[in-house]
């Protein structure tokens, strides 16, 4: 069961239930993969409003390895979008969200 207090997010697809959370290691594992220099290039890029798939993957796969999912990028893009990437998106943007402070704990999340 995710800990919102810990900043971990749940997310049901294709009928399993995960768990989101962007640790300290799933921020590092974004820098290198999406080639920020820093925090804030995370920050900024993600606030762009403009991602790729391969984008989304590395913030899916990051959140789900923080969260304590052994998933490999190909694990991650094989998983089922049965109900859109509206539930991702909202869920990634709820755990961008507590990893930068712009929700209080157990609160609405803010906007990522």
């Amino acid at each position: 069961m995710a800990n919102r207090r810990r900043g971990e997010v749940p997310l049901d697809l294709g009928g399993t239930r995960y768990t989101l959370c962007f640790t300290l290691g799933a921020l590092a594992e974004l820098e290198s993969a999406l080639g920020a220099r820093d925090l804030t290039g995370l920050a900024e890029r993600f606030a762009g409003g403009h991602l790729a798939t391969r984008d989304l993957i590395a913030l899916l796969g990051a959140a789900l390895r923080g969260g304590g999912h052994a998933l490999d990028e190909a694990d991650v893009a094989a998983l089922p979008l049965a109900g859109g990437l509206e539930p991702i998106t909202a869920a990634l943007g709820e755990a961008l969200s507590a990893a930068f402070g712009g929700a209080p704990a157990g609160g609405p999340p803010a906007n990522p």
